[in-house]
């Protein structure tokens, strides 16, 4: 098997099937196996993906093999988080190399077919994401790649300066990426990054399980560069990527306690005592100024 494809689902019955439509679309000359990981979904979305392998609707697309030898669903009975569940799939995949793929995610025809061929090429690339953009076709910086966090950029998150001063964290932002450009960076979001196995096996997981959602893409990229492989941006491809449609259905409370959880995670892991516990002072602020805005917006 060429490629795996890793999709974690929570509540996307809107999504889902149009992304696994796409996936398939996006291979024509390498094998493919998509693994859908449901985190306990309320709706329907366990449903349609069962109902895609049952009436075999992309059978079309690769004829050749099996619907249900190519697409399956693992069934989580409560949401484990986005790393966890990942790595469930991880557990089971046989591909050469590995596609995390968020189900808000378009692939467009025959990508996946060029970017695994890149990644075969580079060998000392260890990780790769595309350029991710919006229906429309326009670069999307809310996918775009980031610099490694700095302590005072994630205070000034937790605090929402960023409404008060827009440009403060463009750097950290990258809005000085050259979008044509093929380059070595820090991070690429977690909602499309294409992986090689033997990386994955070095380090005992996708994502690190202690992180259940917010960073973990981060920390990956840290510790794929640790073991001595690039983390590359390419825009050989691109993907329509619609951004956060799960997280949407959440509110802002739960949103920041679970953002700056594993904030506080990602600092105690790679950085001293010194730089974290500003983030753990601050972060009952954030979380107090979230609970207001959802009282005000109730």
């Amino acid at each position: 098997m060429d490629l795996s494809v890793i999709t974690v689902t929570w509540n996307n019955e809107e999504n889902i099937e149009e992304q696994i439509k796409s996936v398939f679309s996006g291979c024509k000359n390498v094998s493919c196996e998509e693994i859908v990981v449901d985190n306990g979904s309320s709706d329907e979305t366990v449903n349609i993906v069962k109902g895609v392998v049952e009436t075999q609707n992309i059978a079309s697309v690769q004829s050749a093999q099996n619907i249900a030898s190519v697409l399956r669903i693992i069934e989580n009975k409560k949401n484990l988080g986005f790393g966890s569940a990942n790595n469930k799939g991880v557990e089971v995949a046989q591909g050469e190399f590995i596609l995390f793929l968020n189900p808000d995610m378009r692939v467009k025809p025959e990508s996946l077919d060029i970017i695994v061929d890149w990644m075969r090429k580079n060998k000392d690339v260890g990780m790769v994401s595309p350029k991710l953009v919006d229906q429309h076709g326009k670069f999307n910086w809310d996918a775009s790649p980031r610099r490694f966090p700095k302590l005072w950029e994630q205070v000034a998150l937790i605090l929402k300066l960023p409404h008060l001063f827009p440009k403060i964290l463009d750097k950290y932002h990258m809005k000085d990426l050259d979008i044509e450009l093929e380059q070595e960076v820090d991070s690429v979001r977690g909602s499309f990054i294409l992986i090689r196995r033997e990386v994955v096996e070095k380090l005992g997981w996708g994502f690190d399980p202690r992180y259940f959602i917010w960073y973990e893409d981060v920390d990956t990229c840290r510790e794929v560069k640790k073991l001595g492989y690039k983390v590359m941006y390419t825009p050989i491809i691109s993907c329509v990527d619609y951004v956060g449609q799960s997280f949407k259905k959440r509110t802002t409370l739960w949103k920041q306690k679970e953002f700056t959880r594993s904030m506080l995670t990602y600092f105690k892991k790679w950085e001293p005592a010194y730089k974290w516990v500003w983030i753990a002072l601050v972060r009952p602020v954030g979380i107090g100024m979230a609970w207001v805005n959802d009282k005000m917006h109730k």
